[in-house]
């Protein structure tokens, strides 16, 4: 029961009861009321702010947990790219150079992928550019690994035929024996012995007596057995692998036209037909149809300090003997 409030009558002096309203009981209501509201409003506000709820705790633990596993799946990435860049890197300069391939090319390595909408689905959130960055990454990875795989597949099919380019491969004098006293005039400008000016000398001159045996310098076809006013006659034989080689000024032949031959079988004799000047070999050996300097490809039958003789004499500007 609510007590009775009463004050002292100064006039009447005596106490009487004091009488409230029924509208001030009402604002006195509403004060508490709102006063109430207030505080409540106050502790909800720091509660949701300064205080998190079991169910907010546990979700912010999994957000911490997933984002550390970002974080240990992008350092992953970063080592599986470093090794990936490492693999690159053998490929293009080390595997591919071995089997004579060209390098894949930069664009097709690092080619990209998807649309600008990719990773639409993963924007606004908390840890947007995180999942975007890792997303991009593992995606890179996958094309990059992808592209190195089909890289290794093609060298795969290189390595099953090494056996084959390697015997067909010109690696050997044409002429019989190591005499690297007799003239030479090797690739490139060069004294025309009949014009007297310096032309491009494509390949390689070998003086030696008329009717000298040549032989093939590696395993391939002979596409071409002619003569004709420059090289005389001749012979040219296909390699494979994108190899050819040309053989000049011959007195006779010892070899058809699609006969295949190995490496040091006999195919003709040297002479001093066309435009010779005295009795040579010329030889040439062309890569993917553009002359090269034989003297690089005569490593199989010479030593160490016969091929660095061999080098010695064929670099000499001298006068060539066609």
């Amino acid at each position: 029961m609510a007590k009775t409030k009463f004050y002292y009558n100064s006039h009447t002096l005596k106490y009487e009861k004091v009488k409230v309203s029924l509208w001030t009981k009402i604002l006195r209501l509403t004060g508490v009321l709102s006063c109430g509201l207030l505080f409540a409003c106050i502790l909800l506000f720091l509660g949701f702010t300064y205080l998190d709820s079991p169910k907010e705790k546990q979700l912010k633990r999994e957000l911490n947990k997933l984002t550390l596993q970002y974080e240990v799946m992008q350092n992953k990435m970063d080592q599986a790219n470093a090794v990936l860049k490492d693999l690159q890197e053998r490929d293009a300069n080390i595997y591919r150079v071995i089997f004579e391939a060209d390098p894949i090319s930069p664009d097709i390595r690092n080619a990209g992928f998807g649309g600008i909408d990719r990773y639409e689905n993963l924007k606004n959130y908390n840890n947007s550019e995180l999942m975007i960055k890792s997303s991009a990454q593992l995606d890179q990875l996958a094309s990059s690994l992808y592209v190195q795989a089909k890289s290794f597949k093609e060298l795969e099919t290189l390595a099953e035929s090494k056996s084959e380019m390697l015997a067909s491969i010109p690696a050997i004098q044409p002429l019989n024996g190591k005499n690297l006293k007799r003239g030479i005039s090797g690739f490139g400008s060069r004294i025309h012995p009949i014009y007297k000016i310096r032309k491009m000398h494509s390949g390689i001159d070998f003086s030696a007596p008329i009717g000298t045996p040549v032989y093939a310098t590696g395993n391939g076809k002979i596409i071409k057995v002619s003569s004709d006013h420059g090289y005389g006659r001749h012979i040219e034989i296909d390699h494979g692998f994108g190899y050819k080689t040309l053989y000049a000024h011959l007195s006779k032949f010892a070899v058809k036209k699609g006969k295949k031959v190995k490496r040091g079988d006999l195919i003709g004799y040297v002479g001093n037909t066309g435009a010779s000047t005295g009795p040579h070999l010329h030889y040439e050996v062309l890569k993917n149809n553009r002359s090269v300097n034989p003297v690089n490809f005569f490593y199989n039958d010479l030593t160490p300090g016969e091929y660095a003789e061999m080098l010695k004499v064929a670099s000499q500007v001298n006068q060539s003997f066609d």
